[in-house]
C-alpha cells in the first residue's frame, strides 16, 4: 500500500505502547503486540552520511506497527509516527 500522511489520535498504555485509535472518527482497539519501528536518533543525524567503523548509529523508536480492530471486525494493520512538535500521531502506512 502507497504511503498516507493522515492525523490520528492514539492512546497508549504506561509503557508507551499504542492501545487505541481512532481514524476517520472510527475506534480501532489493538489487537496484537505492537512492534516499534525503529529510526536514527535525531541528534545522530549531522554524522549520518559518514561510516566510524563497526557497528551502527544509535536508534530510537519512531513509530509503531500493529493490527487493530473497528467494533465491527474490520482489521488493518497500521503504522503511526508521532507528528512534529505537539501534532499528535500520523498515520503513514495502512495494510489491509
Amino acid at each position: 500500500m502507497p504511503p498516507v500522511d493522515e492525523p490520528v489520535m492514539i492512546w497508549t498504555g504506561e509503557a508507551g505502547t499504542p492501545e487505541r485509535l481512532v481514524w476517520r472518527s472510527r475506534r480501532f482497539r489493538v489487537t496484537d503486540t505492537p512492534t516499534a519501528l525503529v529510526g536514527t536518533c535525531e541528534w545522530w543525524r549531522p554524522f549520518e552520511p559518514h561510516t566510524f567503523g563497526v557497528g551502527h548509529p544509535p536508534l530510537t523508536i519512531a513509530g509503531w506497527r500493529f493490527q487493530a480492530t473497528a467494533d465491527n471486525g474490520e482489521t488493518h494493520v497500521f503504522d503511526v509516527q508521532p507528528g512534529d512538535g505537539d501534532l499528535g500521531w500520523r498515520l503513514v502506512r495502512i495494510f489491509d
